[in-house]
């Protein structure tokens, strides 16, 4: 834009100074036409162009006869100076730029002979123009030039931004059904657009419907082995062989892992499109059971909970982890269980610490490592984790187990969503 308005600029400065130059050759051979000399003296001359016969104009003329000032214009009347004698070579017209008094004229001169009574007599005329004249007509162009560029930018701007608005509408729309469809109330983008989305409408829908697929083909799967594992483990504990304690233990044990591998088959991973569940109802509606659970040990929790956090993932996996968590914690506190949920931007962090006797720190490490259980810890801490560690896993969380300031154990669970 700076560069156009300089080029501008310097085209139209060109094109004031070629128009001057014409003025002032049409008012030259007017002064020409209209000279006559009499008994050695210039004839009157009457004019009739306003720019010369105007006071204090911007346009005057002068002729000189044989180097000496003969006539000047009435325009002329407001300045105190005269011009000093152009000498150029007769038949040639000058047009130059000029300075006097510390002020700039354009000026066309021209020098012709003329007989008079059989005198020959050297005819000057020279017709000048104020080069501020020109200045000022090429400062109110540009002035003007510039508020219409403005108003041409603010016009232009407004188009762009109300193009851009108009055409990021589907694309704001489209957002706002995937984001239906994250926070589980919608399976399927259903509104229409452009040609140019109607192929990722399509893509999208049809990765919607093939996870949904094999989604439900996997439960059916997963269905149908649990129904026909119940009926050889419902056969084995009515037997003769379930009396024996040590056999019942294992048959319970194998009830738990299968029950256990179910679940962790059951969650998959985190779906392509995660769901978003606010944590505070769901850890509240588990506090509220477990302390029906441990009525008798008079639990007190401690909670700490950012009213805005949530789990990006589905309300199950969630339950299963604070459940098994916090009924943990139930097991091996004697009184107090303090829970603190905060989102940090993309990062949702949970902490569950007890008053308990903690995790023993040489069983700290086989803790948290995949598939190793715990069971047996006395005080419950362990029962469970293989869940946790499974699913922290499929949502691509971490796990730390340290000494809450209760003096029990702290379990930490970090999910990052970035």
């Amino acid at each position: 834009m700076p560069a156009m308005f300089f080029s501008i600029g310097k085209a139209l400065y060109a094109s004031l100074v070629d128009n001057t130059e014409r003025t002032l050759e049409a008012h030259l051979y007017s002064l020409m036409a209209k000279v006559e000399i009499e008994q050695g003296e210039l004839a009157p001359i009457t004019l009739i162009a306003p720019e010369l016969t105007r006071p204090v104009s911007d346009t005057f003329a002068y002729i000189y006869l044989n180097k000496e000032i003969a006539w000047q214009s009435e325009s002329t009347l407001g300045y105190q100076y005269i011009p000093k004698h152009a000498a150029t070579a007769p038949g040639i017209m000058d047009f130059s730029k000029i300075e006097e008094l510390d002020k700039y004229f354009r000026q066309l001169s021209f020098v012709f002979y003329m007989d008079a009574d059989g005198i020959e007599y050297q005819v000057t005329v020279l017709v000048l123009k104020d080069e501020e004249a020109i200045l000022s007509q090429m400062q109110d162009f540009q002035e003007t030039l510039r508020h219409w560029l403005i108003i041409i930018a603010i016009v232009m701007g407004l188009l762009i931004m109300l193009g851009f608005l108009w055409s990021s509408h589907p694309l704001k729309r489209l957002d706002k059904e995937i984001v239906a469809i994250e926070s589980g109330n919608a399976d399927q983008i259903t509104g229409e657009y452009p040609e140019e989305l109607e192929k990722i409408q399509q893509d999208l829908n049809l990765l919607l419907a093939t996870q949904q697929r094999q989604k439900d083909k996997y439960r059916a799967s997963l269905s149908d082995l649990a129904h026909a594992l119940k009926t050889p483990l419902a056969v084995l504990k009515s037997s003769d062989l379930a009396s024996n304690g040590d056999s019942q233990e294992q048959l319970d044990r194998i009830s738990n892992m299968i029950e256990h591998q179910l679940k962790k088959a059951a969650s998959g991973g985190t779906d392509t499109w995660k769901k978003q569940t606010k944590v505070k109802p769901i850890l509240d509606s588990i506090i509220n059971a477990m302390g029906k659970v441990y009525r008798d040990k008079g639990i007190q929790f401690i909670q700490a909970v950012d009213e805005k956090s949530t789990f990006l993932g589905d309300k199950t996996d969630l339950m299963e982890l604070l459940g098994n968590i916090l009924d943990n914690a139930c097991k091996a506190c004697d009184a107090l269980i303090e829970i603190k949920v905060k989102q940090l931007g993309q990062q949702l962090i949970i902490e569950v610490g007890d008053d308990g006797p903690g995790v023993p720190a040489d069983k700290i490490e086989e803790l948290t490592i995949r598939g190793k259980r715990l069971d047996t810890y006395e005080h419950g801490h362990g029962v469970g984790m293989a869940i946790v560690g499974d699913l922290m896993d499929a949502y691509n969380g971490k796990m730390t187990i340290a000494t809450s300031q209760l003096g029990g154990a702290l379990f930490t669970l970090v999910f990052n969503y970035e």
